[in-house]
């Protein structure tokens, strides 16, 4: 089944001596994050494009199977109307398919000040957006978009163009008492939740507590995507985490969540035998 798992990033020097093995190189992150998980966010492409010999440097550290999620550049998703911006898309689409079967689905992220009224410069850009042939997938945050009329515009336009909504579950750093930033505002926002799937793939993003007692919802969401598996959807699933130090083993024991319902679903993580092992909670 098409079930991809990871993290919003893989250069993270506090994973070495757990989720890498002791003494790791920074430059050796990637290659060590690819043999544990199958999919990770590109958040660095939001902030630059990353050059050819970037993209084949990438392609070539990891295994065939892994999949990356690059972000729309915000310089295209975050400087106004999108329509105008076009041509920069469909560049950064034709840079980011020398992937080739490493491109998983790329996602475009739009600002909180992206509204319903804007439908129509969106409609304009998402199916220019999808006449590349790459699997796209939009992500939007003015909360108008989760009422019923404007939502379903939205879904509907998705599902004509083979799109999938991001699904942006902040629950768990909500729905707990303090701050688990340590002080700092919450950086993600306080969106609706609304499991679907518009296209044939599903893509989620669950923004996890440093404290698992708050993180009752991965059951939730194993049932969920089992279910969505089952249906033939291909599922990508990124677990993030205001303290980062937890989201590989988070994400493992969601893994082992899943595993209990479809046995046949594997982590590379799983057949790593002499590396140090994160526990499970």
């Amino acid at each position: 089944m098409n079930f991809y798992l990871g993290c919003a990033i893989w250069s993270y020097k506090d994973w070495v001596g757990e989720l890498y093995p002791p003494k790791s190189k920074s430059q050796d992150f990637l290659n060590l994050y690819s043999r544990r998980f199958t999919t990770v966010e590109g958040n660095t492409t939001f902030y630059a494009v990353p050059s050819q010999a970037t993209i084949e440097k990438w392609r070539g550290q990891t295994p065939p199977g892994f999949k990356f999620c690059p972000k729309l550049n915000r310089q295209i998703t975050h400087q106004g109307l999108l329509s105008p911006r076009i041509p920069d898309a469909l560049s950064f689409l034709s840079r980011m398919s020398g992937l080739g079967d490493r491109l998983g689905t790329i996602f475009i992220q739009l600002p909180p000040s992206y509204s319903p009224e804007y439908l129509k410069d969106l409609t304009e850009f998402l199916t220019a957006c999808s006449q590349s042939g790459l699997s796209l997938a939009l992500e939007v945050r003015h909360l108008d978009w989760f009422q019923t009329a404007h939502g379903d515009r939205l879904n509907s336009l998705l599902a004509n163009l083979n799109l999938a909504r991001v699904l942006l579950d902040t629950r768990p750093i909500y729905n707990c008492p303090g701050d688990p930033q340590t002080g700092s505002r919450r950086r993600k926002p306080q969106v609706p939740l609304q499991p679907i799937v518009t296209g044939n793939v599903g893509f989620i993003r669950l923004i996890t507590h440093p404290n698992p007692q708050y993180n009752s919802y991965l059951e939730q969401w194993a049932n969920q995507v089992s279910d969505w598996l089952t249906q033939g959807k291909t599922i990508y699933f990124f677990v993030h985490c205001p303290q980062e130090s937890r989201s590989p083993s988070t994400a493992k024991y969601f893994h082992s969540l899943i595993e209990k319902r479809i046995p046949s679903l594997s982590l590379p993580w799983n057949q790593i035998s002499h590396s140090t092992q994160l526990s499970l909670f």
